[in-house]
């Protein structure tokens, strides 16, 4: 079992790193208080290369695996997970999901445009009343023959007022239930597509969040994804990888509030030393970094399981039920190194505590991730005495 990274790894990792320092880190304080979105810093991370890593080079994308995607994730989380969750759905959600099951004509059209960043791209899912029961799909696409009629709402999609191409899951068939449920392909400026309000959001702030608004959309039927009744299948596969993507971001979260705590302490000073002589401090430092290398081994696992072509439904789910914690306990812990200073704005550790909270939540809640897990053990445990 190797630990060690590749050194082409370690150049993906580094150039992320230099981007997120000198790119996102300047500005962010900013974009999180007037909640905006880095238009300019998008076009940058697209010829970068960051908005199509894994897709394959004869779609424009950089053929990168899931470990290098995890590198960056973390990296650019560390300073802004706003910018970092727009990278997220668009690798683990739109492109894969195109990739994976798109056909070559929709590959040709959306993803060779989507992985070089001159296409933004949303996964949407969600509904005021479809969260975490996913098959509770009130958006409908009623079968007109040559096209399908689309009506309905989407809620907290990422991504929303800016992109291009819109991964939409519709209920074409109630009785049949999930299995009615079809994914289509939906572009910006398709009449009676409607963009919402921006969501006035916690943390995430400079993410582009909106509802949407689907009214007698006329959508060709050469823009469903897979067989008729595939989109429900198409969804939970995605979301597989999504949790990678997030569990990512989670880990960026606690790793920069350990980063940030660890140079604080060694430059604050209270009682005529700094205080990272206080063994108090020492001790949370302790645990703040044994908990980001488990969360990173348990991202990095399920990365690898997913590169290995192995079904890493359960690494992922654990991945991200941990790594969120994780983000929650160490940015809390980074406040409280902090101290007073660490309640002020300027100083970051606040934007991170309130960035953390949502990886707890989108792309399946930590009560979904351990129904998830449950689920698998059980059945294992099954297979065993069977």
């Amino acid at each position: 079992m190797n630990f060690q990274l590749t050194e082409e790894h370690t150049l993906i990792q580094q150039a992320a790193r230099e981007f997120a320092e000198n790119a996102l880190k300047p500005g962010v304080i900013e974009r999180d208080r007037t909640q905006t979105f880095p238009v300019e810093l998008t076009r940058q991370m697209g010829e970068m290369g960051f908005l199509g890593m894994m897709v394959s080079p004869n779609y424009n994308g950089g053929g990168m695996d899931t470990i290098s995607y995890v590198l960056v994730m973390e990296e650019l989380s560390k300073w802004d997970a706003s910018a970092s969750v727009m990278v997220s759905v668009q690798n683990s959600l739109v492109n894969w999901g195109l990739e994976k099951f798109a056909n070559e004509e929709q590959k040709q059209k959306y993803l060779t445009k989507l992985a070089t960043g001159e296409y933004v791209g949303a996964f949407c899912l969600s509904e005021p009343e479809a969260g975490s029961d996913a098959t509770q799909q009130r958006t409908t696409a009623i079968d007109m023959g040559d096209h399908y009629l689309v009506n309905g709402t989407k809620n907290w999609i990422t991504n929303g007022g800016r992109s291009d191409v819109y991964l939409v899951m519709a209920q074409t068939d109630v009785e049949k239930r999930h299995k009615g449920i079809n994914c289509l392909i939906i572009e910006k400026g398709m009449e009676g597509f409607e963009i919402g309000p921006k969501e006035d959001k916690l943390g995430i702030r400079g993410s582009d969040t909106h509802s949407l608004n689907f009214n007698d959309v006329k959508v060709p039927k050469a823009n469903r994804i897979g067989d008729d009744g595939f989109g429900f299948k198409f969804a939970m596969n995605t979301l597989n990888g999504g949790r990678i993507g997030i569990a990512s971001q989670a880990l960026g979260i606690a790793s920069g509030s350990l980063e940030r705590a660890l140079e604080y302490a060694r430059i604050r000073k209270s009682f005529g030393t700094e205080i990272i002589n206080h063994q108090a401090i020492q001790f949370k430092l302790a645990d703040m970094a044994t908990e980001v290398e488990a969360a990173r081994m348990l991202v990095l696992r399920a990365a690898a399981a997913k590169d290995a072509g192995q079904d890493y439904t359960e690494y992922a789910a654990m991945a991200k039920l941990y790594a969120s914690q994780v983000a929650m306990k160490c940015a809390s812990e980074a406040i409280q190194v902090y101290g007073g200073n660490g309640y002020v704005k300027e100083y970051h550790v606040e934007r991170f505590l309130r960035d953390a909270k949502i990886t707890e939540i989108y792309e399946g809640t930590s009560e979904i991730q351990r129904i998830v897990i449950a689920r698998s053990i059980m059945k294992r445990a099954e297979q065993q005495l069977a």
